[in-house]
This record gives structure tokens, C-alpha cells and sequence, in this order.
């Protein structure tokens, strides 16, 4: 077990697990079971305890207070880039030749440059995902995620699982559960939504939460829409954009009215993948909620600037100048930028042909899955190059991030292995400003999720990783660890 000083024999990781499971039943801690067919549909129907790993896992001190201090800066920063079309349309214009799905968000971002639409209230719910790179010790950043930002409901409840276990079973592990730094992801969430909702200042309007027709994470977004009828008595409706498309209108005074009802805030928990736009309808629906005056969690543009393009560009030297003016900020973000390229970077093309392994090609999508490692970069260039034209532009190239492995138990579908795995940290943020008044601009908790180190895809929801927590230590441990 990764984290203890010595070692839990088998009976007694196996009796942690099954208290964990049962836990996890009791408390939320659940997923849709993939092997039933309602139960991405029907909630209640068919439910498993999310994966979890059996303990958490450590990550010294200063890189916790590093990764918490960034969020802040980051949400700044999406704020500011947002602001410039005219950077976000240049930036992504030949990444829209050759991919649709990004041409179709640039599109109506554009009709939104053209009407010189407002955005008074503007809410971002984000989350910065990083590695510890154990060749150079640094913390270094992933991707920043600006639109459907999941987890923020079970993650919250992973840490009192750990602290939990941690003191069900201290005699055995020699750990301290206020090591576990706590997590209020999912009430800070809910916190943001609500104070956007009181921004836009009418009473009857709802919440409306944007949702894939089939979302066997859907019991992580009820626990968002627990908090905001019981702490603030606002309530959510939950629809998909075709339900948008059929029932929803935009009244002449911008007002979004969806069912009859009107919406203060749009809440997307889907829209970020072209599987969620399989027609016209999802598309027309899109750029209705973007012609309203609700508030948007994300505007197009504040999704745009989630685009790994646009991350690229912003880790070109001198980009960050161009939206902040604190130096010593600039430099806090820079330290954690990894090396990313466009692929006109002849050099860099060349280099990841003949060293494919320290590099990973990313496309302009989110939602896990849709990376290439290893020996396929190299394929994938040298067909891209052969395609020639515009082909490259779909693509960045990042460096490859090295973190150190260790030993873990993992339970999912009720069992319980160990394994090697890698972990991964994302900080949640959340940013509201009305007009020039900044209301919320904090961290909001974390994510953190491991997987089997020889997996190179991060996802939970896809089936790659399995949900943590952290367990802070005090002493940098040579090479990065975790």
C-alpha cells in the first residue's frame, strides 16, 4: 500500500476494502453501472461505488501550495484572454481548417464579436490539472480545463472516505488524517452558481444544467444541484441541448426561456465533445443559449481559451504579457508551463519523430481518450506530414511528463488490486465578475485521480483512472513522488 510506513497484509487491505465500498454506498460515492442499460438514464437504477483508491496519495507540502496559489491566476488569466477575440480567432484559424468542431464554436463566437455582444456577468468553474515530473521535481501543468468541469460532487466526498478509513484503521497504517486536506469542491461549485444567479437578480429564474442524454456521472452533478436548493432554494433543471433546441426561446429582452422557464445561469456539463453535437438541432441550441443574456458557465469564449491551442499559445514567450501586467504573477504560471509546439515548429516535429517517447501529440478535444503516445506520435507525424497542408494544425505536440510511480490498492466493481500507478492533481477554481466588480476569484477544492502507470489516458468517467485524495507530507522526496 502506497502510503503506509510499513505493509497491511492481505486480509486486512481486503476487510479496508470491503468497509470502503460499503462506505462509499452509504454516503454518494456511486456511479452508473455500465452493465445496466437504464442507468445512464434513470437515476437510481443500477448503481456501483465509484473507483477509488483504497488510500490517498502523497504529494509533498509545497507543491499543494504551489498548485492552490496558480488557481487563482489561471481563472484571472482565462478572464483576460477571453476578452480578445480577435487573439482567440487568430490563434485557432488553422486549427478551424482542418477541424470542424472547433470551426463550429469559432463561428459563433465570431457572430458574438459581430453583434458586439456583452457579457456583463461572466462565471468560470475551471480546473488546472498537473503532474510532478520526476526528471526535473517541478509541478508541471497538464491542460486547464474551462468547460465541463466533472468531479467536483464525489471528489469532495473521496477525502472524508480516506480520512475515514485512515481512522477506522490508524493502528495498522501509521498515517494522520489531518493530513487529508479537506475538499468543499462541490459546495464551492455550488456557492459560484449561486452568487451568479443573485447577480443576475430574478427570483423565479432556474439553474439550468446542460447534460449528455446519457450520463452515468449524473449522481456527481446532483449533489451540486443538492447544495444549491438547500443552501440557497434555487432550482436546477436538467436538460440536453436538443431538449434546448425544442423547447427553449430568446425573448427580445434576451431573456432565455426554456419550458416556460427562465434561466439565470447555463450550467454546461456537456457540449465540449462533437458526439454531443450529432445534428443541427444541439449546434442551433448552442448558439440560442449564447444569444441570451443568461450567464454562461463557460461563454464560447471562455471555452475557446480551454482549447489546447490556445494553451500552446499562451506558452509562447511573451503571450502572457499581453494579458497580465504582474511580473512576478507571469513568472509563478511560466515555472509551470511544460514544453508545448505547433506543429510548424519544423525542429520540434523532427525531434518527436526520432524520440517519439518523450512527447504526446494532442488534438483540439477533451473528455480523455484522444491522445497519442509512443511509437504512434511517430506515425501519426509522419502521416500528417505526408498529408501535408493544414493537417498539423489539429494538433500540438506537449512534452512528455515523467511522474514517479508507486504502489497502490485500487477498488473497482468491488475489487481490489494493487498495482504501479501515476496520479495526477487538478485544482478547482471558480471566477464571477459583474462588469468591473471581480465577486469570486478562488480555488475551490481539488481532483485528484491515479491510474496504472503503464495507462497512458487519464480519465475516470472513460474507464482509466480511479479517484483519490491527497496526503500531504512535508519533505520534498528526491526524483518527485507521490
Amino acid at each position: 500500500m502506497s502510503t503506509t510506513e510499513g505493509k497491511a497484509d492481505a486480509a486486512a487491505v481486503e476487510e479496508m476494502a470491503r468497509s470502503a465500498t460499503a462506505w462509499c454506498a452509504m454516503h454518494g460515492l456511486v456511479v452508473g453501472d455500465r452493465a445496466d442499460p437504464r442507468s445512464g438514464t434513470v437515476p437510481g437504477v443500477g448503481l456501483v461505488h465509484a473507483p477509488i483508491s483504497l488510500l490517498p496519495s502523497r504529494l509533498p507540502e509545497s507543491f499543494w501550495s504551489q498548485a492552490c496559489e496558480l488557481a487563482p491566476l489561471f481563472n484571472e488569466l482565462v478572464d483576460r484572454v477571453s476578452l480578445d477575440g480577435d487573439f482567440l480567432q487568430d490563434s485557432l484559424s488553422k486549427t478551424r481548417q482542418v477541424d470542424d468542431f472547433t470551426s463550429r464554436l469559432l463561428d459563433i463566437h465570431r457572430k458574438m464579436m459581430d453583434a458586439n455582444k456583452e457579457e456583463n456577468i461572466r462565471l468560470g468553474l475551471h480546473r488546472s490539472d498537473y503532474m510532478l515530473d520526476s526528471e526535473t521535481n517541478s509541478l508541471l501543468q497538464i491542460e486547464l480545463n474551462t468547460i465541463s468541469v466533472s468531479f467536483p460532487g464525489l471528489c469532495s466526498i473521496v477525502t472524508e472516505l480516506h480520512r475515514t478509513l485512515i481512522n477506522q484503521y490508524g493502528n495498522l497504517l501509521c498515517l494522520d488524517a489531518k493530513r487529508v486536506p479537506g475538499n468543499d469542491a462541490s459546495r464551492q461549485f455550488a456557492k459560484a452558481l449561486a452568487k451568479a444567479w443573485d447577480e443576475f437578480n430574478v427570483d423565479s429564474a432556474v439553474v439550468m444544467m446542460i447534460v449528455q442524454p446519457e450520463e452515468r456521472n449524473m449522481y456527481d452533478q446532483y449533489w451540486l444541484v443538492k447544495y444549491l436548493r438547500e443552501s440557497y432554494g434555487i432550482t436546477t433543471i436538467r436538460k440536453t441541448l436538443s431538449e434546448v433546441e425544442a423547447e427553449g426561446q430568446v425573448l427580445l429582452d434576451g431573456t432565455l426561456v426554456v419550458n416556460g422557464r427562465k434561466v439565470a445561469v447555463v450550467y454546461f456539463r456537456a457540449g465540449y465533445t462533437p458526439n454531443d453535437y450529432p445534428s443541427e438541432a444541439e449546434w442551433s441550441a448552442r448558439l440560442l443559449m449564447e444569444q441570451s443574456s443568461a450567464v454562461k458557465c463557460p461563454s464560447i469564449s471562455y471555452h475557446l481559451v480551454g482549447t489546447k491551442k490556445i494553451q500552446q499559445e499562451l506558452a509562447k514567450p511573451n503571450v502572457l504579457e499581453r494579458f497580465l501586467e504582474n511580473k512576478e504573477e507571469i513568472a509563478k504560471l511560466r515555472q509551470c508551463f511544460a514544453g508545448l509546439w505547433s506543429l510548424d515548429d519544423k525542429e520540434v516535429v523532427k525531434s518527436a519523430i526520432e524520440n517519439p517517447d518523450l512527447f504526446v501529440l494532442k488534438p483540439q478535444r477533451e473528455g480523455g481518450g484522444n491522445n497519442i503516445y509512443g511509437l504512434d506520435v511517430r506515425e501519426a507525424l509522419i502521416r500528417l506530414k505526408k498529408e501535408g497542408g493544414d493537417a498539423l494544425s489539429a494538433y500540438i505536440l506537449m512534452q512528455r511528463i515523467f511522474p514517479k510511480a508507486s504502489l497502490a490498492s485500487l477498488v473497482r466493481g468491488g475489487f481490489c488490486h494493487e498495482a504501479l500507478t501515476v496520479s495526477e492533481l487538478g485544482i478547482y477554481g471558480a471566477y464571477l465578475r459583474n462588469k468591473d466588480k471581480v465577486i469570486i476569484n478562488d480555488k475551490c477544492g481539488y481532483l485528484m485521480r491515479t491510474k496504472v502507470s503503464s495507462s497512458d489516458e487519464g480519465g475516470v468517467a472513460a474507464g482509466f483512472a480511479v479517484l483519490d485524495s491527497l496526503y500531504l507530507t512535508d519533505k520534498v522526496i528526491h526524483g518527485g513522488s507521490h
